[in-house]
């Protein structure tokens, strides 16, 4: 499981011990199953759309007490899909997400076009190679 921790929550978070003891115990408790939080990114270290937050999506199970969850929209999860270039498995990803939440090329162009990411060079040349296979899924599920 990967975590986006919002801009506004950085400092709190850095600082929370808590937090982080938190997250240790959660992994180990999760150990057992074969799972574990593998990273907690700063939003601003992802692919995303300028306003991404305004779009998120409640993850209603499992229920917890203290707990809110909440998932990016499908269409901020299909950019983060692309940080790795066409990479196979997060293709396959995005073509279940397209088709499982119907997303249109007319959905996808304008978050292409907008896309809030990293200013590192890697990136920006994984998104260049992901984006034409994206735009034929897009085309061949629609």
């Amino acid at each position: 499981m990967d975590g986006i921790i919002r801009a506004r929550q950085l400092d709190e978070l850095v600082n929370d011990e808590k937090f982080w003891d938190a997250v240790d115990a959660t992994n180990q408790k999760l150990q057992s199953k074969g799972l574990y939080i593998t990273h907690l990114f700063e939003e601003d270290q992802m692919f995303l759309r300028p306003e991404w937050e305004q779009h998120i999506v409640p993850v209603p199970r499992p229920p917890t007490h203290w707990l809110k969850l909440f998932r990016p929209h499908t269409i901020d999860f299909i950019l983060t899909k692309m940080m790795r270039g066409a990479d196979e498995q997060d293709m396959q990803d995005v073509e279940f997400l397209i088709r499982h939440d119907r997303i249109t090329a007319a959905q996808m162009e304008p978050a292409f076009a907008n896309v809030r990411m990293p200013d590192i060079q890697e990136l920006r040349d994984a998104f260049e190679r992901a984006l034409p296979v994206v735009r034929r899924l897009l085309q061949s599920v629609g």
